[in-house]
């Protein structure tokens, strides 16, 4: 294909969009909303993503050292933590500040301690797991360790905290390969009826000997301006719609700050913009393709 028959067929394709603007404006419309869609279940993904982080670094893996155990051994134990590979955070924690905040936490009964000649706490460490679903094998490790009396830990929540985080993956990644299904299906007939409409200048330039591809390219044009249209307006909708949301809610969410749309903004517009090109152009060649065999099509494709 030649750069003038190119530059021809391209003029063609944005021409189209605003020939067939209706048609092209409910195809932006319905794909806006699977867009928006998308973009909201993502947020809300990063979210909830980010409130799991947030629980998960609170849960703690309490290690003690046995009593009677050296300053230098102690020492050797926190080393020994830091090289497991799935140790987030090694925080040495003496058992004279661990009495301390012990007597703070009770308050007035503290007087209940004052007569205790010897500091009954040991040593510990205060350990933050990265990958849950490690955690029982981390935790076996660290049980493993010379001079460690127990290991407190809560492998229940870490468990459910796990289930969660996948139950919430499969849903998002299933709405969303859902809607991005119906974006191509959209896309598709918009262009099929698109061609149905040219049915007549479709068949004068077959009978010219026009090529398949030289006749899909319009259309092609066509869907990815309708896919980078859709993703741009929805892609401001859903910045709109998710400060909104956050304003509306911000008494429900004053026990958690919420993930600010900016932090994702780079990405959310390329996939967009991925999502509707890719629509745009695979679904007019999905429609095209079937149309040209509909109609007998057995031109060149050179």
């Amino acid at each position: 294909m030649k750069g003038a028959s190119l530059q021809y067929l391209t003029k063609e394709g944005f021409r189209n969009v605003w020939v067939n603007r209706l048609m092209s404006l409910a195809s932006i419309t319905v794909l806006m909303a699977c867009l928006v869609i998308i973009g909201l279940g993502s947020m809300i993904y990063f979210n909830i993503n980010a409130l799991l982080d947030n629980i998960e670094s609170q849960n703690v893996v309490m290690v003690y050292v046995q009593d009677g155990v050296s300053a230098e051994e102690t020492s050797q134990i926190g080393n020994r933590i830091k090289v497991i590979d799935n140790i987030e955070d090694c925080i040495f924690v003496p058992k004279e500040d661990a009495f301390a905040a012990q007597l703070e936490s009770m308050g007035d009964d503290a007087v209940l301690l004052e007569g205790l000649e010897k500091n009954p706490l040991p040593d510990a460490y205060k350990v933050v797991v990265k990958d849950l679903t490690k955690f029982d094998a981390t935790v076996a490790e660290l049980k493993a360790i010379s001079n460690v009396e127990n290991v407190r830990e809560n492998s229940d929540l870490a468990d459910k905290l796990v289930n969660i985080r996948q139950a919430v993956t499969i849903v998002i990644a299933g709405m969303v390969g859902l809607l991005f299904i119906v974006s191509l299906f959209i896309i598709s007939n918009t262009i099929r009826i698109t061609m149905f409409s040219r049915k007549l200048e479709i068949s004068i330039m077959k009978a010219v000997g026009a090529t398949n591809w030289f006749i899909r390219w319009p259309f092609m044009i066509e869907g990815m301006v309708i896919g980078i249209m859709s993703s741009v307006l929805s892609f401001l909708l859903l910045a709109g719609l998710y400060q909104g949301m956050i304003y509306i809610f911000k008494n429900i969410l004053a026990i958690f700050t919420p993930v600010a749309f900016g932090a994702y903004a780079g990405q959310i517009l390329l996939i967009f913009m991925g999502i509707g090109i890719f629509t745009g152009s695979f679904g007019s060649l999905i429609s095209m393709g079937k149309y040209l065999k509909e109609q007998g099509s057995v031109v060149s494709e050179e």
